[in-house]
């Protein structure tokens, strides 16, 4: 019996971690990648910006 406590644990574990991927990601599907490809793409110029500015080192 005592194994079979053992056995449950990891399953437990593994319905708890699936429902909260779940509700983790549920504002995903609706928000998309846009705000997070936004913030690369500032990120990108501003790298670009600092490498230029730097020639006369």
């Amino acid at each position: 019996m005592g194994a079979l406590v053992w056995l449950l644990i990891p399953l437990v574990a593994a319905i708890g971690g699936g429902l909260w991927g779940s509700w983790a990601n549920r504002t995903r599907k609706m928000r998309g990648d846009g705000p997070e490809l936004d913030g690369y793409a500032r990120f990108r110029e501003a790298m670009e910006r600092s490498q230029t500015g730097a020639g006369g080192a």
